[in-house]
This record gives C-alpha cells, structure tokens and sequence, in this order.
C-alpha cells in the first residue's frame, strides 16, 4: 500500500464520500438501516457540511479512505475512515488536519456506546466535556474537546 495523501474536498468526491459514510457507519451500527438514511445524508451533506465546513479527504492508492469536516467554529462533525484502513494513521492524519484547520481548539459529539472512537479522541489529546443527546438518532453522545 502507498502512502496516505491528505487534500481538500472537490465536489467530484460527493458520490465515493457519501458511499464511504454509508459503508463505515453501517459497519460500526449495524442494527440501523444506513441505506434507509441516505437521501437525508446526501441532502445534508449538500446543504449544510459542504457550504460551512472545511474538508479534507485522504487518499490512497487512488481511492479515498477517508474524510475529516470542520467548521470554522471547531466543530468537527464528522471523521469517518474506511474500515479496511482502520488502525493505519488515516484517522490520526485527519484528526491533526482538523487540529491544523482549527488552532484555537476542537470540540465534536461522539456515540456515548462506541468506545473505540472515544479511546481514539482520548489518545489525541481531546478531553470530556460534557453528554447530550443527539437530536437526529436520540443516542446518547458525549461532547469532546481538545485545546492547544
């Protein structure tokens, strides 16, 4: 495998983006029907993550692997990674872009259950800050921040 290549989001990786948010949170969820939830991701996706966010995605030998979207606010609301490359320095090289993109700190909202994403904000430097419940799923999330 080549080397992981970070670069801005172009509007021809809409389709493969969207294919990979599908693909990733149906292995992470899979007792929720992603397929169902698709016109309203794609609708978001379009409407509110691309105009106000900053994206970046990752490449590797051609294909993308991954993407990390930050507002200009710090809010990182989605970092999602090709289970086949789960483990490689895809998510971390993400993460420390949204870190780069936004210097004076992060915050985003993780599934309170997958504990494999919070080890990961944890072991980048990112603390607790509170719990809520995410308005869309009715999950609960725990709110994480990370400060220079």
């Amino acid at each position: 495998m080549s080397a992981i290549h970070l670069r801005p989001y172009c509007d021809a990786d809409e389709a493969a983006a969207i294919e990979l948010w599908h693909r990733t949170w149906q292995q992470a969820y899979p007792q929720i029907n992603f397929a169902a939830r698709l016109a309203w991701w794609r609708e978001r996706w379009r409407k509110e993550l691309v105009p106000n966010a900053s994206i970046v995605v990752a490449e590797q030998d051609g294909a993308l692997t991954g993407f990390v979207t930050i507002d200009g606010d710090g809010y990182l609301d989605q970092l999602v990674v090709d289970p086949a490359c789960w483990g490689s320095d895809a998510a971390r090289l993400l993460l420390d872009e949204a870190k780069r993109l936004s210097p004076a700190g992060v915050t985003l909202l993780v599934n309170r259950d997958n504990a494999r994403a919070i080890r990961f904000y944890e072991r980048n430097g990112f603390a607790h800050a509170g719990s809520d419940v995410n308005p869309t799923s009715g999950r609960p999330v725990l709110k994480m921040e990370w400060k220079p």
